[in-house]
C-alpha cells in the first residue's frame, strides 16, 4: 500500500528553505568585504564615492532609503568584479576606443572605471563636484543613450540592472 504523501511544508523542506532565504537576503550590502577582489582589480575609494551617488540618483530616498543609502553601490563593484550580469566577458575585438582604454587583464570591461570616466568626461572635469541637479541630468542623457532603440550592448545597462538588484535584495 502506497503511503501518502503529507501536504504543505515538512520540517526539513521548511529549515531548508529558510536556509536558503537567509543566505540570499540575510547578507546585508554593508556587510561586503573589498578583500574579495582580485588583486589589483579593488575599487578605488573615489570609484566607491560614485558607484554610492550613481546608485542615489538612480533609485533617490523617498519614505524609504535610496540605493546610496543601503549600500548598493558596493554591491554593484562587487557583481562587476565577479561578472554579474555578464559583466566578464570579453570585449569584441572590434570594440569602440573609448570602451578598450578600459579593459581588464582578462580582457573584459572594467564597467568602474569606464563609468568613471565617462561622467567625468561629460562633466568637464569632476562628476563628483558637479551640482546635483546636473549630476541626474548628466546621468539621464547617458541612460537615454543606453536604452535607445537599436542599441542592443552597453556598459550602462549592466551598471543600471545591478543597482537594481543590490536594491532591491537589500
Amino acid at each position: 500500500m502506497e503511503q501518502e504523501q503529507p501536504k504543505g511544508w515538512s520540517r526539513r523542506g521548511f529549515v531548508g528553505g529558510a536556509v536558503i532565504l537567509a543566505a540570499v537576503l540575510g547578507l546585508p550590502l554593508a556587510a561586503i568585504r573589498f578583500d574579495l577582489f582580485d588583486t589589483g582589480e579593488g575599487p578605488s575609494e573615489r570609484q566607491r564615492t560614485l558607484m554610492k551617488t550613481v546608485s542615489q540618483i538612480v533609485i533617490p530616498p523617498t519614505d524609504t532609503p535610496g540605493a546610496g543609502d543601503v549600500g548598493t553601490g558596493d554591491f554593484v563593484l562587487l557583481g562587476l568584479a565577479h561578472g554579474l550580469e555578464k559583466s566578464r566577458m570579453p570585449l569584441p575585438k572590434d570594440t569602440p576606443q573609448e570602451l578598450a582604454r578600459h579593459v581588464r587583464k582578462d580582457g573584459s570591461l572594467d564597467q568602474a572605471a569606464w563609468l568613471e570616466a565617462e561622467l567625468d568626461r561629460r562633466a568637464g572635469g569632476d562628476f563628483l563636484n558637479a551640482a546635483t541637479s546636473k549630476q541626474a541630468s548628466l546621468l539621464t542623457t547617458l541612460d537615454a543613450e543606453a536604452y535607445a532603440e537599436g542599441v542592443r550592448e552597453h556598459p550602462w545597462r549592466t551598471i543600471k540592472a545591478l543597482i537594481l538588484t543590490g536594491y532591491y535584495t537589500s
